[in-house]
């Protein structure tokens, strides 16, 4: 299972580590991925989405 949201397309997305005498080094941020199902479907989505569902379905 890749890490995408199968309804808003957002993925890992990479940025850097900062130690504390602010030397950067790479890092990942991961998405946080939750299964759901919607409509009958099972689907990989991000919580941001599902909150964006929960307040449309309001």
């Amino acid at each position: 299972m890749s890490r995408v949201c199968q309804l808003t397309g957002r993925g890992t997305a990479s940025g850097n580590a900062r130690s504390h005498s602010n030397i950067a080094s790479r890092r990942k941020f991961k998405i946080n991925l939750q299964v759901k199902h919607v409509g009958g479907m099972k689907l990989n989505l991000s919580t941001r989405a599902i909150r964006t569902l929960a307040k449309a379905t309001r």
